[in-house]
């Protein structure tokens, strides 16, 4: 957890790198204000107990769309108030607030400001002691380099949202000065970022002002032509954060879930529920329970099975250890998948039960280019066309591609699998994840793959590939 000071004031950030965002917790040294706080909230608390704090002011910047808030929880558990927006409609008592109004927290002393953009009723926050620069909590409107995104309310008001975005941003810079400290949630690798996020641990609004999209511009015109230019696909679980953080979320439950026994995962995966391994994609490709699917407990994880899974589905995990099913359900709560329906641990063999196992050849992008060149024959299955399948998104692929290739983004695979031609699929995407998972939605599909487990660029380095 990174730390910030300036005067009398303390700012706590508790990332949360999986999903490319920051919550913060500012503090006068006894009492604390949380902003945007995530779901798992033992580890902001273990922050607290260990400065001896208490939280009195729970803020929200906006309905978020990427994760499931804890603000309601933490509010209750410290008998905080939670200010949210007045406009937003929401099932829970709060504080309501709006532009101009201003909050009292122990010594810290809030204002709010409208900044709507990236959500209608989006707000910052500038928290003051009287000693020192402001610090500015921006949560989706001014990120470090850029702003958030603005074409998740309603695409077909993306124009009108981002030139409030612009707007927005232009606010701040007439009513703060240029050392106030800028602490924004999204912009960290978060799909709710646009432009040019530069991440990094901390910014000033004259650091902005040099460097931010949406100050650089020439102009608003020139602006929203190149945020909406640079907007790209967002996870598929997005539409269903607005709805849960407006009903208000409760504890979290991180137990471990029901154990399945072998007789029982086949049970499931013959039933076509999603039985997910967490085991590294290296492992899964020379072993696995045939059905199953390979998404690897990571830094991507929860945003790729939320992206793919079809929202309700049973979801079953397959793990080495206990703590990778515990570490898997942390992730997946974030995103409002709370249990999951069952897991499995231990050695492959053991879960296997006797039952046949599949596996699958892993490739660089030098292995390909041979295949290629040694013909049809050479992709695994006698006399089998070979097919380049890439599953990066639509702007990855603008830029460059692998001549005779077929691009199916991994977020429209499933829905798309009776369009991929016939034969063995060598399978690819920017650095071997999301082909993993790709590859492993196909073979249980019933499709003859090769995992290209390799860095783009070697294929473009080598000129295998256009850019």
């Amino acid at each position: 957890m990174a730390r910030e000071s300036w005067g009398m004031v303390d700012v706590v950030v508790v990332e949360t790198s999986e999903l490319g965002d920051r919550s913060y917790l500012a503090h006068d040294g006894e009492t604390a204000i949380a902003v945007d706080p995530q779901r798992d909230l033992d580890r902001l608390q273990a922050e607290l107990d260990a400065r001896g704090l208490r939280v009195i002011l729970v803020l929200e910047t906006h309905v978020h769309n990427d994760y499931v808030s804890g603000g309601l929880q933490l509010a209750h558990d410290h008998e905080a108030r939670y200010a949210v927006n007045a406009a937003d409609a929401v099932a829970f008592d709060r504080v309501s607030v709006s532009d101009g109004d201003e909050l009292q927290a122990g010594r810290l002393r809030v204002r709010v400001i409208a900044t709507p953009g990236h959500t209608d009723t989006h707000l910052a926050y500038v928290v003051t002691d009287g000693d020192g620069p402001a610090a500015v909590f921006t949560g989706g409107s001014v990120l470090y380099g850029s702003v958030g995104r603005t074409d998740l309310v309603d695409p077909d008001r993306t124009d009108e949202l981002t030139r409030a975005q612009y707007r927005s941003a232009h606010r701040l810079a007439e009513l703060l000065d240029d050392d106030a400290r800028i602490y924004p949630t999204h912009g960290f690798g978060s799909f709710c970022s646009s432009g040019s996020a530069a991440g990094g641990s901390d910014s000033t609004l004259g650091q902005e002002k040099a460097r931010n999209d949406a100050y650089t511009a020439d102009d608003e015109d020139t602006f929203v032509a190149k945020l909406v230019a640079g907007l790209t696909a967002y996870p598929a679980y997005y539409a269903h954060m607005g709805a849960r953080n407006r009903e208000g979320a409760g504890p979290v439950d991180l137990s471990p879930p029901t154990q399945v026994s072998p007789a029982e995962l086949q049970k499931r995966i013959g039933a076509g529920e999603w039985v997910v391994d967490l085991r590294d994609r290296t492992a899964y490709a020379a072993d696995h329970l045939a059905g199953t699917i390979s998404i690897a407990l990571g830094q991507h994880f929860a945003t790729y099975l939320g992206w793919l899974i079809p929202w309700g589905t049973a979801l079953t995990l397959i793990g080495e250890t206990p703590q990778q099913i515990t570490d898997a359900q942390r992730q997946l709560v974030r995103i409002g998948i709370d249990r999951p329906d069952g897991a499995a641990t231990g050695e492959l063999h053991r879960l296997a039960d006797g039952q046949p196992t599949r596996g699958y050849r892993r490739a660089t992008f030098a292995d390909l280019s041979a295949a290629v060149d040694a013909g049809p024959a050479a992709g695994g299955q006698t006399g089998a066309q070979l097919t380049v399948l890439d599953v990066r998104r639509d702007d990855e692929r603008a830029h460059g591609a692998i001549p005779g290739s077929v691009h199916v983004p991994l977020h429209a695979l499933l829905d798309r699998l009776g369009e991929i031609p016939a034969g063995t699929l060598w399978v690819h995407c920017a650095s071997g994840f999301r082909a993993s998972i790709a590859a492993s939605l196909l073979d249980r599909a019933g499709r003859h793959v090769v995992h290209v487990d390799d860095d783009y660029t070697e294929a473009v380095q080598t000129g295998q590939a256009t850019g």
